[in-house]
């Protein structure tokens, strides 16, 4: 295979797949929009904006993003062990990031417990429309994502499993996808107002 075959490979056949690309550019361009409207309206209500995040809890915000880049990282460890033909270890890296979505969800169920007895909901304030919206949309990602690990760890556990590459990949796509989402929203929303 000379370089030429190997580009046009990696071009039209990415890790994962270029279904699970088309997915991830298409939900990226989602949130991208979404984080430039929440841009314009913060600087249309500065002074609302600021004073509504200093009411989110930056800890918990912290805390959450080193939970998925942590998993993130035995997300990589789970494809490259998948990929040595080490079933079991790439099992073990893949449990370890669910546990790191599962505590992603736990944390973020609990800030929002506290936004609820508070009274915050999603139509306190525009802020709040984004914070709700922005968030809840990506959690619902973690979850299908978790829904996609748990499926891929199955499958690659059973007795003559036909879990292939590209599926360990294209779950690591997409969780690689709810990362940088995160790593999206975590500085806008918590920070930057």
């Amino acid at each position: 295979m000379n370089t030429q075959e190997i580009n046009y490979k990696n071009i039209y056949y990415p890790p994962g797949g270029i279904l699970m690309w088309i997915i991830i550019f298409l939900e990226i361009i989602t949130f991208g929009m979404a984080l430039v409207a929440f841009v314009f309206y913060g600087n249309q209500e500065a002074d609302l904006f600021h004073e509504s995040r200093l009411q989110l809890n930056t800890v918990f915000g912290a805390v959450n993003t080193v939970f998925l880049l942590t998993s993130g990282l035995f997300m990589a460890a789970a494809v490259h062990e998948f990929k040595g033909r080490n079933s079991k270890k790439a099992s073990f890296y893949l449990k370890l990031t669910m546990l790191g979505g599962i505590l992603f969800m736990l944390l973020k169920s609990v800030e929002y417990y506290h936004k609820i007895e508070s009274g915050i909901s999603l139509d306190t304030n525009m802020f709040y429309t984004f914070y709700w919206l922005l968030t809840g949309f990506h959690l619902i990602h973690v979850i299908i994502g978790l829904v996609i690990l748990g499926w891929t760890n199955y499958g690659m556990t059973k007795k003559n499993s036909d879990t292939v590459v590209e599926d360990v990949e294209a779950c690591a796509a997409f969780w690689h996808m709810c990362d940088l989402i995160w790593l999206l929203l975590f500085p806008v929303l918590y920070l930057i107002f």
